[in-house]
């Protein structure tokens, strides 16, 4: 059998996900579903104590479960109307070519998130773009001349129907 020119290394060991009750869920989707409410307003909706609610968000951050707090932004607002995505296939799956390229992505101006996914492509990279000019540039310049690229195409997104509920 031959060997395997581009091995990957083990990654890290699988961890137990965080013990979820049914007050934490329910904090949870208060959270996603107002990320400014305040905590009296969110002990109320949750039926326990304000100093509980703040103990239990504190728990779920310090675990891990809660990992930030974001702004949702209309992007054609603030000019960025078009958007895409873009599947990307690497020449090779060394796991420092795959990590670093997946952070060099994630860390360009118009990038809203970086995907290593598994099948005939490697990543999936979710854009935003002033116009279609911009948009092409932004492709040619900063993904399919870069060394290591070997394929890549560009979906452009007409309406996302994405939801930020928990099942």
């Amino acid at each position: 059998m031959p060997k395997n020119p581009h091995p990957l290394t083990p990654g890290p060991a699988p961890t137990a996900p965080p013990v979820l009750d049914d007050v934490d869920r329910a904090i949870i989707a208060g959270l996603v579903a107002d990320g400014r409410i305040s905590n009296a307003a969110l002990a109320r909706q949750v039926g326990i104590a304000e100093s509980t609610c703040v103990g239990r968000v504190r728990s779920l951050r310090e675990r891990g479960v809660i990992t930030g707090f974001h702004a949702a932004i209309d992007l054609a607002r603030v000019g960025r109307p078009l958007q895409a995505v873009v599947a990307i296939r690497l020449g090779g799956h060394d796991r420092g070519q795959v990590d670093a390229f997946g952070e060099e992505m994630a860390a360009l101006p118009g990038v809203l998130s970086a995907l290593n996914i598994s099948g005939a492509d490697d990543f999936l990279v979710h854009l935003c773009a002033e116009s279609p000019d911009q948009l092409r540039d932004f492709v040619l310049d900063n993904i399919s001349s870069r060394p290591g690229v070997s394929h890549v195409h560009t979906s452009l997104i007409f309406r996302s129907h994405a939801s930020p509920a928990l099942p």
